[in-house]
């Protein structure tokens, strides 16, 4: 039984073994050779050593988790992205334009220079709820081929939440721009930060702070995260950030955004959306085919606006998944053929005043 016991000098051991086992930039490898001396000197002190062990520990798996030089090959096809583009969103040229530029460039930097490193974009779409900032970004992923990674700002009133706690602190740990990158396992994803408008009123400044470090490319190839102690090269990150308006922003920020307004949809284009867009994945969803379900084109309008304007699709988006749902239990309960929406039975499917 006595030989299971781990020694502190097996301890160490295995600490060095499996920082080892990944690439580190050197200047952290130098850090831990640190980290490692340290614990050596309080070998011989059993209740400093465990202490001291307990942490390294810790911040081992986090620091061999982090994808130092891992990343994501881009799909740099125009032709794809254009037709996913196309596929998920209606409308928002300009939002699509600027990704096929992008996307050109890219592919022109790797066949001409490949040597030299190209900064992505950092946008900000401003627009009202439900007007598809946040799918955007997720199709920005998509049509590149990287992992999204989602931070939501709403009520944020701590800066530590972003950049990490250093590891004096009895509850440290890192920001989750370090977490977000541990999660998806590479170093170039698409991050989304998510209502950067609405952080809280104490925390303003120093979080308008932290951003103006994290999109500014002169800087954010070493962001540092306060418990790593280490620089993080985000330069290959592709940022994107939503807000509902820009008011609160600091100018600092809005000079490192490239803003692409998200319009307001009327509600000829909300019925194309929700006829070509929405109803097909709400029919998917629901286990439905298209034979299943066939809407007027009389009562779209009361799908639309059923309480009064909305400048977004979301509504719509819940109006359209809660009629399939509605169908779904009448075919399968009911046992009907199939459904047909239309004036003299809107009501039992849409909300009305």
């Amino acid at each position: 039984m006595a030989d299971n016991i781990l020694t502190p000098q097996d301890a160490i051991n295995q600490l060095v073994s499996k920082s080892k086992g990944v690439s580190l930039p050197d200047g952290l490898t130098a850090k831990l050779d640190e980290i490692f001396a340290q614990l050596t000197i309080n070998i011989n002190s059993p209740e400093a050593f465990w202490k001291n062990y307990q942490l390294a520990s810790q911040y081992i798996d986090t620091v061999v988790k982090i994808p130092w030089t891992t990343r994501s090959q881009d799909i740099l096809d125009a032709d794809f992205a254009r037709e996913k583009l196309n596929e998920e969103h209606y409308g928002l040229d300009s939002v699509k334009e600027r990704m096929l530029e992008y996307i050109s460039i890219l592919a022109l930097q790797k066949t001409r220079q490949p040597d030299k490193t190209f900064h992505a974009p950092v946008l900000l779409f401003v627009g009202l709820v439900g007007t598809g900032k946040t799918t955007m970004a997720k199709s920005i992923a998509s049509v590149l081929g990287r992992k999204l990674v989602r931070i939501p700002f709403g009520g944020l009133g701590d800066p530590f939440y972003l950049r990490g706690k250093a590891r004096t602190y009895p509850d440290a740990e890192p920001g989750q721009i370090a977490k977000g990158l541990i999660g998806c396992q590479t170093a170039n994803p698409v991050i989304l930060l998510d209502e950067i408008d609405r952080v809280a009123d104490d925390a303003l400044n120093t979080i308008m702070g932290v951003l103006v470090e994290l999109l500014d490319p002169e800087q954010n190839n070493h962001f540092v995260d306060h418990y790593l102690d280490y620089p993080l090269d985000l330069s290959q990150v592709f940022f994107v950030a939503t807000c509902n308006n820009t008011t609160r922003i600091a100018t600092a920020v809005m000079d490192r955004l490239e803003v692409i307004q998200m319009p307001s949809y009327t509600d000829e284009e909300k019925i194309a959306i929700g006829r070509d867009y929405i109803l097909p994945r709400a029919l998917r969803d629901a286990g439905l085919t298209r034979d299943e379900v066939q809407i007027a084109d009389s009562v779209w309008l009361q799908i639309v606006r059923p309480l009064g304007f909305d400048a977004g699709v979301r509504t719509l988006k819940r109006n359209i998944e809660n009629l399939c749902r509605k169908v779904a239990r009448m075919i399968y309960e009911d046992h009907v053929a199939s459904v047909y929406v239309d004036e003299s039975n809107i009501k039992k499917f849409i909300p009305q005043w």
